[in-house]
């Protein structure tokens, strides 16, 4: 078994070609992300909503556009706290934001995450094409979308070759057969082979060579767990892999003890398909809340906090429920009343390690 090759992302060389992934809200913060970049992947924190649990943001505002400002500002000053934190704790390591298109301060945390001095932009829930301009006095700041076929990955590069004359520096291609959280799939669609990376892989790999014509680096996400999928991964094509839940299982996780805890101690039956206010269907752990949200019960929370997305079924139609306050509560450690996103693999961890010592497995041949 040979050890793993570096992984490189525009001016960025990770010594091994792992991404921890995004996760929202508070999950992977400042302290995961630097832990992770220490260890010589590349760490990565999400910039979805960081103000809701922070100084800057006061819940009890009762007037809607002033909390809505105060949100959208309170997001921004977070993520500088969170990047100084994370570069503090990792002068010499790679950080990156995953920042969601869907989110209405989408183009401000870009623009302040470039200006922070962040290594690598990643960047789903929608197609960001409009990524490159936000980005354009930053050419150090590597650009990576989030997709979940060839044909997201055309139009993108489609957009960005003509109207900014580049290319993205590296894709994520998300298997939403097993990735956490939010995916990029309608319900029907899942569990179809299509979507598997076993094919959408070799098939972006293919893209990539044959069409653009540019060495730009594949990363495999969703369902990564070891070493094994790891180099089932690369064996696929991909240069690299994205790894979520099973770096919540670490000390280093920004999310309370008791949001680690309830992942440890799940069992593979207890991962579910809840619906989202943000239009895709989510793969989270049952618990209380994801119980209500799959009956669309009259006891979830409707109140829509600062109309943080373009599209929300919840603001709009007063359907489902508020999605960051799901999320916040569950990070808070509220595992029963908070929705707790997780990959298809829960159940298959047995205690809780640091990055350092995950990173040893994961890298470790077999």
């Amino acid at each position: 078994m040979q050890a793993l090759p570096t992984l490189k992302i525009g001016q960025h060389i990770a010594r091994y070609p792992i991404i921890q992934g995004g996760m929202g809200v508070r999950i992977s913060g400042a302290r995961l992300a630097a832990a992770v970049a220490n260890a010589g992947g590349i760490g990565v924190i999400s910039a979805a909503a960081l103000g809701l649990n922070s100084p800057y943001f006061d819940i009890s505002e009762r007037n809607v556009r002033k909390r809505r400002e105060q949100f959208f500002e309170a997001n921004r000053l977070a993520l500088i706290d969170e990047i100084q934190l994370a570069r503090r704790l990792s002068p010499d390591g790679i950080l990156g934001i995953n920042a969601m298109v869907a989110a209405q301060d989408y183009e401000l945390l870009v623009r302040t995450a470039a200006e922070q001095g962040i290594n690598l932009i990643i960047s789903g829930a929608g197609l960001p094409l409009q990524l490159p301009e936000l980005t354009a006095d930053y050419p150090a700041v590597a650009l990576v979308p989030i997709v979940s076929s060839t044909r997201a990955a055309r139009i993108i590069c489609r957009k960005w070759e003509r109207q900014y004359g580049r290319l993205p520096d590296a894709f994520v291609v998300e298997n939403p057969n097993s990735a956490g959280g939010h995916l990029g799939a309608k319900l029907e669609e899942l569990g179809t082979e299509a979507a598997a990376l076993e094919v959408v892989i070799p098939d972006m790999v293919a893209y990539v060579r044959q069409e653009l014509q540019q060495p730009l680096p594949v990363i495999a996400a969703g369902g990564i767990w070891d070493r094994s999928d790891i180099d089932r991964a690369l064996a696929l094509g991909a240069s690299g892999v994205q790894l979520g839940t099973r770096f919540i299982m670490t000390h280093e996780c920004d999310a309370d003890i008791r949001y680690k805890e309830f992942h440890l101690h799940a069992k593979p039956e207890d991962v579910v398909i809840v619906p989202s206010p943000v239009g895709m269907p989510g793969r989270a752990l049952r618990n209380a809340f994801a119980e209500k949200a799959i009956a669309n019960s009259p006891d979830l929370e409707r109140r829509c906090l600062a109309s943080c997305l373009h599209a929300c079924k919840c603001r709009d139609n007063q359907q489902n429920f508020c999605i960051v306050q799901a999320l916040d509560k569950a990070a808070r450690g509220d595992i029963e009343g908070g929705l707790i996103f997780s990959g298809s693999n829960a159940g298959r961890a047995d205690r809780i390690v640091s990055v350092g010592e995950l990173m040893t497995e994961l890298v470790t041949p077999i």
